[in-house]
């Protein structure tokens, strides 16, 4: 994934704050021996994700969508005149380096607030870590209803798994006339087996789930679950699994000779789904935030500009929530006042986030609710002809 042109790094600032505060002195760039920076040139923002591992396609465009939003920012004289940086920490897709990442951007880089994950392990393993220490954690795209339970300094800005697993359910329903269905669960994964239940406990009113099988994220073999769904032959199977997965089983259920629908969740939203999966996962469905294809103004904008600095590369909705996310906490940072990191200001975009009102995103207009979570729409798409066709909107 390309990085903006106009990206500005404060590496140096950042190891020549934490020499001064050992010493108690104050730094412009820095911080002080409180553990807060307060005073510096540029405004720090903060990003753990997985930048390698499994989910490296979904880390990159989060990261290439959240310098998209900081760059316009700085492009137009940044916040209340001080530029915005990003310090970046790669995850590696787990939950104990999420924990370190985290850490480390707080009390290290000392940054004004936190952005990340996308998977929602990752983001509960951090999310206790940002409430203790009152910043701001802002997940784009982490949809497990406990994610924003950890505390009120954790918000999201995408849809949550029971939204996501009903309308799936639904569609599998009405538009599939699926009357049985399996569900193949991976049960090391917090968002699979969150949304699962939810897909479940919908397609169950006038619905019959035939076989649950479950596997470990990461396994080579899915011939076991698969022969047990064979023998079950439900006319729809259900798989919220990350890409990784769902090309590899789409590949062996083919091979097994399942012919039955395949429906997924976001987590199948990466190019790498179909380069893994080739024809095997032709004609799949699954749900996600929003489609590049669509004819909305803002998304026709969204997609274009992002091109332009990526290699004519088109955003998928991981770029696109965290889009919307830093676009949001860059809009609470400049109605707080915030331009630098102390506990008051912490509170200020805390409070600022806790506000959101009808917040014009291109993946929806952006309400965040008492419990820090959002309403809106979901999209589902087609995978055809080895791309994502857009089928409809759906509103909860």
């Amino acid at each position: 994934m390309q990085k903006s042109k106009q990206w500005l790094k404060a590496l140096g600032l950042v190891s020549l704050a934490g020499a001064l505060a050992l010493s108690g002195c104050k730094n412009e760039g820095g911080a002080t021996g409180g553990g807060t920076a307060e005073s510096s040139e540029t405004i720090p923002l903060g990003l753990y994700t997985s930048i390698t591992g499994s989910g490296a396609t979904y880390g990159k465009n989060t990261e290439a969508g959240i310098r998209m939003a900081i760059d316009e920012v700085n492009a137009k004289g940044g916040i209340l005149g001080k530029q915005v940086t990003l310090q970046v920490e790669d995850n590696n897709g787990k939950p104990d380096q999420s924990a370190t990442a985290v850490q480390k951007l707080i009390s290290s880089d000392k940054v004004l607030v936190v952005m990340g994950d996308f998977m929602s392990s990752n983001t509960l393993a951090a999310a206790p870590i940002c409430q203790n220490a009152k910043v701001p954690l802002v997940s784009p795209s982490a949809t497990n209803a406990e994610v924003t339970k950890k505390g009120d300094y954790v918000f999201r800005t995408c849809f949550v798994d029971s939204i996501q697993g009903v309308v799936d359910a639904r569609f599998a329903k009405d538009h599939l006339k699926a009357k049985t269905a399996a569900l193949l669960i991976d049960n090391k994964s917090d968002h699979s087996r969150g949304i699962a239940k939810f897909f479940e406990d919908e397609f169950k009113k006038g619905g019959t789930i035939v076989s649950t099988v479950y596997y470990s994220g990461g396994d080579a073999d899915f011939r076991p679950q698969l022969t047990n769904i064979k023998g079950k032959n439900p006319e729809v199977i259900y798989m919220p699994a990350y890409y990784t997965d769902a090309g590899a089983i789409a590949k062996q259920a083919r091979e097994l000779g399942l012919k039955q629908a395949l429906l997924g969740s976001d987590a199948w939203d990466s190019p790498m789904l179909v380069k893994i999966g080739g024809k095997a996962i032709e004609g799949g469905y699954f749900s996600t935030h929003y489609s590049p294809d669509s004819t909305d103004p803002r998304v026709k904008e969204f997609v274009a500009n992002f091109k332009k600095v990526n290699n004519g590369e088109a955003p998928d909705s991981l770029a696109a929530t965290a889009y919307d996310a830093a676009k949001i906490v860059l809009a609470s940072i400049e109605k707080a006042g915030a331009t630098s990191v102390t506990e008051e200001n912490r509170k200020k975009v805390r409070d600022a986030l806790a506000t959101t009102t009808d917040f014009p995103g291109v993946t929806g207009d952006i309400t965040i609710d008492k419990d820090r979570n959002v309403t809106k729409p979901l999209v589902l798409v087609q995978v055809k002809d080895g791309k994502f066709a857009y089928v409809s909107t759906v509103k909860p």
